[in-house]
C-alpha cells in the first residue's frame, strides 16, 4: 500500500508540472515576474552608472577649479619672476634702463633692481586686516606708529600675500621680488616731493608672529624696513629687508 501511495504522489506532481507548463496563464505570470526582476536590476544598474558619471564629472570639475585657483594665486609670482629673468638675460642691471619716475612723489617707493614703483599708503594699522587689505589694493602700506622719511627712526613698509587666490592676485605683486635684493642695492623713498635714498643692509626670514621690526626705534639712525609674506601667495612666514639712509 505504501509503495502504491508513493507512486500516486509522484504521478500527481508530474501531472501538476505538466499542467503548469501547458498553462499559458502560468507562463505569462512567470514571464512577468522574471521581466520585473530584470527591470529592477536594470534600473539599479542605471542608477549606479548615473551616480558614477556624476562623481567622475564632479571630480573633473574639482580638478579644473583647483588648477584655476592655483594659476590665479601664483600667476603674479610667475609673471614677476619671468620679467626679472628676462631683464637679467638681456644684461640689464635693473628692470628699467632709464631712471624710474615715481608714481607718487608725495609718498612713493621705487626699487630699481626689481622695477618696483608704487605709492605708499600712510599710517595704516598693520593689525587690522579690514583696513590694510583694502589699502593694499592701491599700493603698499606704511605701518602706523613707525617713523616717516623726514624723521629719524625706523620706517616700516609692508605688503601682504593673502589667504585666498583673489586677494593674493591683487595685493602685493610689487613686493614679490624683494627676495632678489642684496646688500647695497638701492631703495628710493619719495615723501612730500623729496627723494630719500636707502641702501640694503640685511635680509631675513622670520616667523609670522614676529612684530619687533615694527618699532620706530628698532634700529638706530634713519632706517627702512620692508616686509612681505613668504613664500609668495601664502602667509606662512615674513621676509624682511632692512636698509639705511645714505643721503
Amino acid at each position: 500500500m505504501g509503495s502504491i501511495s508513493t507512486k500516486r504522489g509522484k504521478r500527481k506532481k508530474i501531472s501538476n508540472l505538466k499542467s503548469q507548463i501547458s498553462n499559458p496563464n502560468l507562463k505569462s505570470k512567470n514571464f512577468k515576474k522574471n521581466n520585473n526582476r530584470l527591470s529592477t536590476i536594470s534600473n539599479q544598474q542605471l542608477t549606479i552608472n548615473r551616480l558614477s558619471n556624476y562623481l567622475i564629472t564632479f571630480g573633473y570639475c574639482f580638478l579644473i577649479i583647483g588648477a584655476f585657483i592655483f594659476a590665479l594665486t601664483f600667476y603674479p609670482v610667475i609673471r614677476e619672476e619671468l620679467r626679472y629673468l628676462l631683464a637679467a638675460k638681456t644684461g640689464q642691471k635693473s628692470l628699467k634702463n632709464a631712471p624710474i619716475k615715481p608714481v607718487d612723489e608725495d609718498f612713493g617707493i621705487v626699487i630699481p633692481k626689481i622695477g618696483a614703483n608704487t605709492r605708499v599708503m600712510a599710517n595704516v594699522d598693520p593689525f587690522n586686516p579690514k583696513e590694510y587689505q583694502w589699502l593694499l589694493t592701491k599700493g603698499v602700506a606704511h605701518a602706523k606708529g613707525s617713523s616717516l622719511p623726514n624723521q629719524p627712526g625706523n620706517i616700516f613698509i609692508f605688503a601682504h600675500s593673502s589667504n585666498n587666490w583673489y586677494n593674493a592676485n591683487r595685493y602685493n605683486a610689487v613686493f614679490y621680488l624683494i627676495n632678489k635684493l642684496e646688500k647695497n642695492d638701492e631703495i628710493i623713498i619719495y615723501y612730500q616731493k623729496t627723494r630719500f635714498l636707502y641702501k640694503v643692509t640685511a635680509k631675513k626670514l622670520v616667523e609670522a608672529s614676529t612684530v619687533s621690526y615694527l618699532s620706530p626705534s628698532y634700529q638706530s639712525g634713519s632706517v627702512l624696513t620692508l616686509m612681505t609674506c613668504w613664500p609668495p601667495g601664502t602667509t606662512l612666514k615674513r621676509l624682511i629687508i632692512m636698509a639705511k639712509m645714505t643721503n
